[in-house]
Parts: C-alpha cells; sequence; structure tokens
C-alpha cells in the first residue's frame, strides 16, 4: 500500500486524516523562491510555520510528522533544529540542485529525524547517481510541480510518459531507499483519472504519494462531518483500488501506461 500524505496545519484536519488512515501529516514551511517558480500555476501555497509543528505534535499517535523545510540557505540549521524540537518524524529538503546541499542537510539533521530529499530539478535528475551514493538519505520524492517547470514543461504530468520519471525510478530502484511521486486526487477526481496515477506509482515501484487539493481541499469546504466523510470515503476507495491492482499483470500496467500517454497528449 501507498504511504499517502496530507497537507495541513489544522490540529482537526489532522486528527481526521490520521483517524482515516493517512500515513503522514505534511507540514510545508517552504516559502523561500516558491512563488516566483509557481506563480502562474495553481498550486499549494503554504503560510505554515514551526509553531505548527509542535500544535499537531501530541495529536498524532498513529501518522508519522513530516516537515518540508526551505531550501538550504543561512538560516537552514536553526529551522532545521526547530522543526527536529518541535517534533518532526522525518524532515524533507526542497529545490537541492548539488550533492554539496544534499550532504549538508544531511549533517543538519545529525540522524535526529529522518530525511527525505525532495527531487524536482533537473540539475538534481542530473546529479542522483552520485547523490545515491551519499549515506544517510532515508526517503526520495519526485515533485512533479516543480521538476516540470525545471524542464519547462507544459503539464506535470508529461514527465510520467516521457521517460524522465522512468529514468530517476530506474535509478533509485537499484537501491534500498524508498522513494514515491508526486499527488494523487481521489478515485474519479482529478484532470488525469486518479486511477490512472495510482497505477503508475505501481507500474514504477513508487511506495509514497501526496493526497491532493481534489482529494479534500479545506480550504474551500470547512464543515468538518463532510470533510470527514470525503476522507472516509475517498481512503476506503484508493485502498480498495490498489488491493484490486493484486490481480494486475505486467501487460495490464503497460497498458494503462499507454492509456496515459494518451490522456496526456490529448490534454497538451
Amino acid at each position: 500500500m501507498l504511504k499517502l500524505m496530507y497537507i495541513t496545519n489544522k490540529v482537526e484536519i489532522a486528527q481526521t486524516a490520521q483517524e482515516y488512515g493517512v500515513d503522514w501529516i505534511f507540514v510545508d514551511l517552504e516559502t523561500l523562491g516558491k512563488a516566483e517558480r509557481q506563480g502562474n500555476i495553481d498550486s499549494v501555497k503554504s503560510h505554515h510555520t514551526t509553531q505548527d509543528v509542535a500544535k499537531l505534535r501530541p495529536f498524532l499517535n498513529k501518522a508519522k510528522l513530516l516537515v518540508r523545510v526551505n531550501p538550504i540557505n543561512p538560516d537552514s540549521s536553526q529551522e532545521i533544529n526547530t522543526v527536529i524540537m518541535n517534533g518532526a518524524d522525518i524532515v524533507m529538503l526542497p529545490m537541492y540542485k548539488t550533492n554539496a546541499e544534499v550532504k549538508q542537510f544531511i549533517k543538519m539533521v545529525d540522524g535526529k529525524a529522518k530525511t527525505m530529499l525532495l527531487l524536482e530539478t533537473k540539475e538534481a535528475h542530473e546529479i542522483l547517481d552520485e547523490t545515491l551514493k551519499i549515506n544517510g538519505i532515508d526517503y526520495i520524492h519526485i515533485g512533479l510541480n516543480d521538476l516540470h517547470l525545471s524542464y519547462n514543461k507544459k503539464f506535470m504530468f508529461e514527465l510520467l510518459v516521457n521517460g524522465i520519471v522512468d529514468d530517476i525510478c530506474g535509478k533509485i530502484k537499484k537501491t534500498p531507499i524508498p522513494y514515491g511521486i508526486g499527488g494523487i486526487a481521489g478515485l474519479g477526481k482529478g484532470m488525469i483519472p486518479a486511477e490512472k496515477i495510482i497505477c503508475e506509482h505501481y507500474r514504477l515501484g513508487s511506495s509514497m504519494a501526496i493526497l491532493s487539493r481534489s482529494f479534500c481541499n479545506t480550504d474551500k469546504e470547512k464543515d468538518l462531518s463532510t470533510i470527514k466523510k470525503v476522507f472516509e470515503v475517498g481512503m476506503r476507495d484508493i485502498r480498495k483500488f490498489e488491493i484490486s491492482l493484486e490481480n494486475y499483470s505486467t501487460d495490464d500496467f503497460i497498458r494503462n501506461h499507454q492509456e496515459l500517454g494518451d490522456l496526456i497528449k490529448n490534454i497538451l
């Protein structure tokens, strides 16, 4: 089963997500350069704080607490130390472009939490062979939003059918490091059916995904009982679909990949 993450800094939403089987609650501190990179696309622009990490920590007894910090900068050591002190289980580094940054990040975490690299730049892809030789990397997540911008592509899911994600996954798969890809909506939601994307995760050996705003947009939906129902039904349906994939053959996954390619060509 995929480890599923949900981005929130609200206690009641985090508790709901945890109750219905979300594996990791995701606090997002990244602000440096993000608005400039993603200003023209409809992506999440977070306003979370280090205090949110401490606020959520007492309420998470099943789900892990994942915190995305800012890219390496003069304040990184202080920010990383604070989120670990406040209870982060996993610290995620975004927008790295050099292995020096990766090593610096791992040194700052210093074994006090798990480390996750967010591979979302062309440069990070180009140095991946050397990155995978560095000790101390616990997880890698492939960020399709910024990665498709880095490659000057029009649509983030293009990367699933043009060979880029296949190449990245093929390299990581040779190591013991678990890896994930982008986000997924609820079944039957999203520009590309979530079922098609989940099949790609299984074809590529991915073990992690972020539940997107299309799964549950708590900026628009404020009623907690409705939100609970969305998580209850949405998580149940995803897990049921994952179980059905146990019966898929290699040919089934290849066929899904080809159908996904046709959908993406039509969108483009």
